[in-house]
């Protein structure tokens, strides 16, 4: 059994720790109202350039684009998006275990770009095809210039039919409490809403193709981009469930450990009262 300096040092230990995990808990959640209001403030810009985008493609139906068509697909790009640091919970691990099934699953050769330290660890370590050859941090303070260069490349890689089909893989924020894993096709663009007279009587300058054509990279940009704003939510979420989780169960092994030490501390005192009875008996 353990001494009662034993029980003591690990009952200050614990109670060490879980002042850490508190403080940790305390900047996850300020974090995570920072940028749940950014990304809930991007969501009106975001679907206001999709339907910018479906008005002036309504106006020629049949106008056909690379970034639009399906093809038979040869080689798949995926974007994995995860953290810079640990202590999330089991939010980098289900990432990455849904990207496992996902290739096991699709046969296909696969090339991946990734955003965050723990996924570029990952695949480097696999020593899968990477189309980054150094780590893009997922800092908290998300810039849009930071994964510019990697969405262009990828881009081009599916303009020049390297790639046949991108597909990004992230956690979904549903609340502080779920987030859910999912992949979204990012290329071929199949989601936009072809309808005709959607938007009659406008007159294009340049023509309708090249605006068009400079509308396409700015959705596909910002789509990434509101992905990665919802990744970035659901990264602090998940910090924040595990560091309260992590203090919880500090408190219940300091109750726990105290129980041990009350125990253990009146065994000894009356081992010892015992023996002073013992003794004083002895001499009378």
């Amino acid at each position: 059994m353990a001494s009662l300096r034993d029980i003591k040092k690990r009952i200050e230990a614990t109670r060490k720790t879980s002042q850490i995990t508190k403080a940790m808990n305390m900047v996850s959640a300020s974090k995570l109202r920072k940028v749940e209001m950014k990304f809930k403030a991007f969501q009106p810009i975001k679907n206001k350039i999709k339907q910018l985008l479906e008005h002036v493609i309504s106006t020629n139906p049949e106008y056909t684009h690379p970034l639009l068509e399906s093809r038979e697909i040869k080689k798949v790009g995926y974007i994995l998006v995860t953290s810079d640091r640990g202590l999330a919970g089991p939010y980098n691990s289900q990432i990455l275990k849904y990207f496992e099934n996902l290739i096991k699953e699709d046969e296909h050769e696969f090339i991946v770009g990734t955003i965050g330290y723990k996924a570029y660890s990952y695949c480097k370590k696999k020593r899968y095809p990477m189309l980054n050859k150094e780590s893009i941090n997922s800092r908290d303070d998300i810039k849009f210039i930071d994964f510019q260069a990697m969405s262009r490349a990828f881009i081009n890689l599916y303009l020049s039919r390297e790639v046949d089909k991108i597909v990004m893989i992230f956690s979904d924020y549903i609340n502080t409490i779920t987030q859910v894993v999912r992949d979204e096709v990012l290329l071929p663009i199949t989601n936009l809403i072809k309808e005709k007279n959607m938007v009659s009587n406008y007159i294009f300058e340049p023509s309708t193709e090249d605006v068009i054509n400079q509308l396409l990279p700015i959705y596909l940009e910002n789509t990434l981009y509101g992905i990665i704003l919802d990744a970035k939510t659901a990264e602090h979420a998940s910090r924040m469930t595990a560091m309260k989780n992590a203090t919880d169960n500090a408190k219940d092994i300091i109750h726990k450990q105290n129980l041990i030490y009350n125990r253990a501390r009146q065994a000894q005192i009356t081992i010892e009262l015992t023996d002073i009875i013992g003794g004083a008996n002895a001499v009378n």
